[in-house]
Protein backbone atom coordinates (compact mmCIF):
# COMPACT_ATOMS: atom_id res chain seq x y z
CA UNK A 1 0.00 0.00 0.00
CA UNK A 2 1.44 3.38 -1.03
CA UNK A 3 1.69 6.26 1.45
CA UNK A 4 -1.01 8.11 -0.53
CA UNK A 5 -3.41 5.18 -0.32
CA UNK A 6 -2.69 4.65 3.37
CA UNK A 7 -3.40 8.35 3.99
CA UNK A 8 -6.68 8.08 2.06
CA UNK A 9 -7.87 5.18 4.21
CA UNK A 10 -6.86 7.06 7.37
CA UNK A 11 -8.85 10.13 6.27
CA UNK A 12 -11.90 7.92 5.68
CA UNK A 13 -11.56 6.42 9.15
CA UNK A 14 -11.32 9.87 10.79
CA UNK A 15 -14.33 11.16 8.87
CA UNK A 16 -16.36 8.09 9.87
CA UNK A 17 -15.47 8.51 13.54
CA UNK A 18 -16.26 12.23 13.54
CA UNK A 19 -19.63 12.10 11.78
CA UNK A 20 -21.13 8.79 12.95
CA UNK A 21 -19.46 7.59 16.15
CA UNK A 22 -22.19 5.02 16.84
CA UNK A 23 -21.70 3.26 13.50
CA UNK A 24 -17.95 3.70 13.86
CA UNK A 25 -18.04 1.99 17.26
CA UNK A 26 -20.00 -0.91 15.77
CA UNK A 27 -17.50 -1.12 12.89
CA UNK A 28 -14.69 -1.62 15.40
CA UNK A 29 -16.23 -5.02 16.15
CA UNK A 30 -15.67 -6.15 12.57
CA UNK A 31 -12.56 -8.08 11.50
CA UNK A 32 -9.59 -5.77 11.05
CA UNK A 33 -9.17 -6.71 7.40
CA UNK A 34 -12.57 -5.32 6.39
CA UNK A 35 -12.75 -2.19 8.54
CA UNK A 36 -10.84 0.07 6.09
CA UNK A 37 -13.26 -0.83 3.31
CA UNK A 38 -16.25 -0.03 5.53
CA UNK A 39 -14.71 3.34 6.41
CA UNK A 40 -14.10 4.01 2.69
CA UNK A 41 -17.67 3.16 1.73
CA UNK A 42 -19.00 5.37 4.51
CA UNK A 43 -16.73 8.24 3.44
CA UNK A 44 -17.93 8.07 -0.16
CA UNK A 45 -21.59 7.99 0.87
CA UNK A 46 -20.96 10.85 3.28
CA UNK A 47 -19.25 12.85 0.52
CA UNK A 48 -22.35 12.56 -1.65
CA UNK A 49 -24.57 13.49 1.29
CA UNK A 50 -22.51 16.61 2.00
CA UNK A 51 -23.01 17.78 -1.59
CA UNK A 52 -26.76 17.50 -1.11
CA UNK A 53 -27.26 18.46 2.56
CA UNK A 54 -23.99 19.80 3.92
CA UNK A 55 -23.48 23.38 5.08
CA UNK A 56 -21.24 24.08 2.07
CA UNK A 57 -23.57 22.49 -0.50
CA UNK A 58 -24.10 24.36 -3.78
CA UNK A 59 -26.99 26.81 -3.50
CA UNK A 60 -28.99 25.70 -6.55
CA UNK A 61 -30.40 22.21 -7.28
CA UNK A 62 -28.76 22.13 -10.72
CA UNK A 63 -25.39 22.89 -9.16
CA UNK A 64 -25.89 20.14 -6.58
CA UNK A 65 -26.68 17.64 -9.32
CA UNK A 66 -23.59 18.76 -11.24
CA UNK A 67 -21.46 18.24 -8.13
CA UNK A 68 -22.88 14.72 -7.76
CA UNK A 69 -22.09 14.08 -11.42
CA UNK A 70 -18.50 15.12 -10.73
CA UNK A 71 -18.22 12.80 -7.74
CA UNK A 72 -19.62 9.89 -9.74
CA UNK A 73 -17.21 10.62 -12.62
CA UNK A 74 -14.36 10.63 -10.10
CA UNK A 75 -15.48 7.20 -8.86
CA UNK A 76 -15.50 5.85 -12.40
CA UNK A 77 -11.97 7.20 -12.87
CA UNK A 78 -10.82 5.56 -9.66
CA UNK A 79 -12.36 2.23 -10.60
CA UNK A 80 -10.34 2.10 -13.82
CA UNK A 81 -7.11 3.09 -12.09
CA UNK A 82 -6.99 6.83 -12.81
CA UNK A 83 -5.82 9.23 -10.13
CA UNK A 84 -8.45 11.27 -8.31
CA UNK A 85 -8.32 14.12 -5.82
CA UNK A 86 -10.97 12.55 -3.55
CA UNK A 87 -9.52 10.54 -0.67
CA UNK A 88 -12.86 8.71 -0.34
CA UNK A 89 -12.83 7.67 -3.98
CA UNK A 90 -9.16 6.67 -3.84
CA UNK A 91 -9.79 4.40 -0.87
CA UNK A 92 -13.11 2.99 -2.11
CA UNK A 93 -11.78 2.16 -5.56
CA UNK A 94 -8.93 0.24 -3.93
CA UNK A 95 -11.34 -1.50 -1.54
CA UNK A 96 -13.54 -2.46 -4.48
CA UNK A 97 -10.65 -4.19 -6.18
CA UNK A 98 -9.36 -5.87 -3.02
CA UNK A 99 -12.73 -7.24 -1.94
CA UNK A 100 -14.44 -7.56 -5.34
CA UNK A 101 -17.24 -5.26 -4.30
CA UNK A 102 -20.17 -4.54 -6.65
CA UNK A 103 -19.50 -0.81 -6.76
CA UNK A 104 -21.78 -0.50 -9.79
CA UNK A 105 -24.58 -0.43 -7.19
CA UNK A 106 -23.50 3.12 -6.41
CA UNK A 107 -25.08 4.30 -9.65
CA UNK A 108 -28.45 3.52 -8.06
CA UNK A 109 -27.33 5.27 -4.89
CA UNK A 110 -26.42 8.43 -6.79
CA UNK A 111 -29.83 8.39 -8.48
CA UNK A 112 -31.48 8.68 -5.07
CA UNK A 113 -29.10 11.46 -4.08
CA UNK A 114 -30.16 13.42 -7.15
CA UNK A 115 -33.76 13.10 -5.97
CA UNK A 116 -32.73 14.91 -2.79
CA UNK A 117 -31.43 17.89 -4.75
CA UNK A 118 -34.96 19.31 -4.90
CA UNK A 119 -38.23 19.26 -2.97
CA UNK A 120 -39.26 15.70 -1.97
CA UNK A 121 -42.83 14.53 -1.46
CA UNK A 122 -43.40 10.78 -1.74
CA UNK A 123 -47.09 10.05 -2.14
CA UNK A 124 -46.93 6.25 -2.38
CA UNK A 125 -45.14 3.31 -0.82
CA UNK A 126 -43.67 2.38 -4.20
CA UNK A 127 -41.96 5.78 -4.51
CA UNK A 128 -40.42 5.35 -1.07
CA UNK A 129 -39.27 1.81 -1.87
CA UNK A 130 -37.68 2.96 -5.16
CA UNK A 131 -35.81 5.70 -3.32
CA UNK A 132 -34.61 3.38 -0.55
CA UNK A 133 -33.47 0.83 -3.14
CA UNK A 134 -30.83 3.38 -4.05
CA UNK A 135 -30.19 5.17 -0.78
CA UNK A 136 -29.95 2.06 1.40
CA UNK A 137 -30.45 -1.27 -0.36
CA UNK A 138 -27.62 -0.58 -2.80
CA UNK A 139 -25.22 0.01 0.09
CA UNK A 140 -26.44 -3.21 1.71
CA UNK A 141 -25.68 -5.16 -1.45
CA UNK A 142 -22.13 -3.78 -1.42
CA UNK A 143 -21.67 -4.67 2.24
CA UNK A 144 -22.80 -8.29 1.75
CA UNK A 145 -19.67 -9.62 -0.04
CA UNK A 146 -17.46 -7.35 2.07
CA UNK A 147 -18.73 -9.15 5.17
CA UNK A 148 -18.25 -12.55 3.57
CA UNK A 149 -21.90 -13.34 2.80
CA UNK A 150 -22.69 -15.63 -0.15
CA UNK A 151 -24.39 -14.09 -3.18
CA UNK A 152 -27.90 -15.40 -2.35
CA UNK A 153 -27.80 -13.43 0.91
CA UNK A 154 -27.37 -10.04 -0.79
CA UNK A 155 -31.08 -9.23 -0.74
CA UNK A 156 -31.34 -9.81 3.01
CA UNK A 157 -28.61 -7.18 3.37
CA UNK A 158 -30.62 -4.92 1.09
CA UNK A 159 -33.67 -5.30 3.34
CA UNK A 160 -31.54 -4.58 6.41
CA UNK A 161 -30.25 -1.41 4.76
CA UNK A 162 -33.80 -0.32 4.02
CA UNK A 163 -34.76 -0.97 7.65
CA UNK A 164 -31.97 1.34 8.83
CA UNK A 165 -32.98 4.02 6.31
CA UNK A 166 -36.68 3.87 7.13
CA UNK A 167 -35.89 4.17 10.84
CA UNK A 168 -33.92 7.33 10.09
CA UNK A 169 -36.88 8.76 8.17
CA UNK A 170 -39.22 7.98 11.07
CA UNK A 171 -36.87 9.58 13.59
CA UNK A 172 -36.06 12.65 11.47
CA UNK A 173 -39.46 13.85 10.17
CA UNK A 174 -38.89 17.37 11.53
CA UNK A 175 -35.31 17.62 10.31
CA UNK A 176 -36.21 16.37 6.83
CA UNK A 177 -39.09 18.83 6.57
CA UNK A 178 -36.65 21.64 7.31
CA UNK A 179 -34.92 20.53 4.09
CA UNK A 180 -38.30 20.59 2.28
CA UNK A 181 -38.64 16.81 2.28
CA UNK A 182 -41.39 14.46 3.37
CA UNK A 183 -40.24 10.93 2.64
CA UNK A 184 -43.01 9.01 4.38
CA UNK A 185 -46.26 8.70 2.43
CA UNK A 186 -49.44 9.43 4.33
CA UNK A 187 -48.07 12.18 6.55
CA UNK A 188 -50.20 15.34 6.60
CA UNK A 189 -48.02 18.21 5.45
CA UNK A 190 -49.92 20.76 7.54
CA UNK A 191 -49.43 18.64 10.66
CA UNK A 192 -45.70 18.36 10.00
CA UNK A 193 -45.39 22.08 9.29
CA UNK A 194 -47.25 23.00 12.47
CA UNK A 195 -45.64 20.22 14.54
CA UNK A 196 -49.03 18.78 15.49
CA UNK A 197 -49.08 15.03 15.96
CA UNK A 198 -52.69 14.49 14.89
CA UNK A 199 -54.39 11.12 15.13
CA UNK A 200 -53.91 10.65 11.39
CA UNK A 201 -50.21 11.52 11.66
CA UNK A 202 -49.72 9.01 14.47
CA UNK A 203 -51.52 6.27 12.53
CA UNK A 204 -49.37 6.89 9.45
CA UNK A 205 -46.19 6.86 11.48
CA UNK A 206 -47.25 3.70 13.32
CA UNK A 207 -47.62 1.98 9.93
CA UNK A 208 -44.09 3.00 9.00
CA UNK A 209 -42.71 1.74 12.33
CA UNK A 210 -44.31 -1.65 11.70
CA UNK A 211 -42.91 -1.61 8.17
CA UNK A 212 -39.42 -0.93 9.55
CA UNK A 213 -39.74 -3.83 11.99
CA UNK A 214 -40.87 -6.05 9.14
CA UNK A 215 -37.80 -5.06 7.12
CA UNK A 216 -35.59 -5.91 10.10
CA UNK A 217 -37.25 -9.34 10.22
CA UNK A 218 -36.63 -9.85 6.49
CA UNK A 219 -33.03 -8.77 7.00
CA UNK A 220 -32.43 -11.25 9.83
CA UNK A 221 -30.85 -13.92 7.55
CA UNK A 222 -28.01 -11.48 6.89
CA UNK A 223 -26.62 -12.11 10.38
CA UNK A 224 -26.38 -15.86 9.93
CA UNK A 225 -24.93 -15.51 6.43
CA UNK A 226 -21.72 -13.85 7.61
CA UNK A 227 -18.70 -15.11 9.53
CA UNK A 228 -19.27 -15.34 13.30
CA UNK A 229 -16.70 -12.59 13.89
CA UNK A 230 -18.90 -10.16 11.95
CA UNK A 231 -22.14 -10.88 13.79
CA UNK A 232 -21.48 -8.84 16.97
CA UNK A 233 -21.08 -5.62 15.00
CA UNK A 234 -24.25 -6.30 13.05
CA UNK A 235 -26.19 -7.06 16.23
CA UNK A 236 -24.98 -3.84 17.81
CA UNK A 237 -26.06 -1.69 14.87
CA UNK A 238 -29.47 -3.32 14.67
CA UNK A 239 -30.03 -2.99 18.42
CA UNK A 240 -29.42 0.76 18.26
CA UNK A 241 -31.94 1.25 15.47
CA UNK A 242 -34.55 -0.96 17.13
CA UNK A 243 -34.11 1.16 20.25
CA UNK A 244 -35.03 4.20 18.15
CA UNK A 245 -38.25 2.49 17.07
CA UNK A 246 -38.95 1.65 20.72
CA UNK A 247 -38.50 5.33 21.57
CA UNK A 248 -40.93 6.39 18.82
CA UNK A 249 -43.54 4.01 20.19
CA UNK A 250 -42.94 5.28 23.74
CA UNK A 251 -43.60 8.81 22.45
CA UNK A 252 -46.93 7.58 21.04
CA UNK A 253 -45.52 8.42 17.59
CA UNK A 254 -45.18 12.13 18.36
CA UNK A 255 -41.80 12.77 16.76
CA UNK A 256 -42.91 16.34 16.03
CA UNK A 257 -43.09 17.46 19.65
CA UNK A 258 -40.17 15.44 21.02
CA UNK A 259 -36.97 13.95 19.70
CA UNK A 260 -36.74 10.22 19.08
CA UNK A 261 -32.95 10.35 18.75
CA UNK A 262 -30.96 8.36 21.27
CA UNK A 263 -28.39 10.04 23.47
CA UNK A 264 -24.88 8.69 22.97
CA UNK A 265 -24.99 6.76 26.26
CA UNK A 266 -28.36 5.24 25.31
CA UNK A 267 -27.05 4.09 21.94
CA UNK A 268 -23.97 2.62 23.58
CA UNK A 269 -26.13 0.86 26.16
CA UNK A 270 -28.35 -0.66 23.47
CA UNK A 271 -25.32 -1.85 21.52
CA UNK A 272 -23.60 -3.39 24.53
CA UNK A 273 -26.87 -4.97 25.63
CA UNK A 274 -27.07 -6.73 22.28
CA UNK A 275 -23.65 -8.25 22.93
CA UNK A 276 -24.49 -9.36 26.45
CA UNK A 277 -27.69 -11.04 25.27
CA UNK A 278 -25.69 -13.25 22.89
CA UNK A 279 -22.84 -14.21 25.19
Amino acid sequence: MTPELRASYSACRRLHRRHDPTFYFATRRLPAEVRPAVHALYAFVRSADELVDGPARPAEPAARRAALDGLEASLHDGMVGRRTSSFAVTALADAGRRHRLPLGELETYMRSMRTDCERVRFSSASELVDYMDGSAAAVGRIMAPLLGAPAPAAESFARLGQAFQLTNFIRDVRQDFALDRIYLPGLEEDAVAQRRATAAFRRALAEQVERARELFRHGAPAQTAVHPRVRPGMRMAQAVYLAVLDRVEALDYDVLGASAALRSWEATGAALGALRNHE
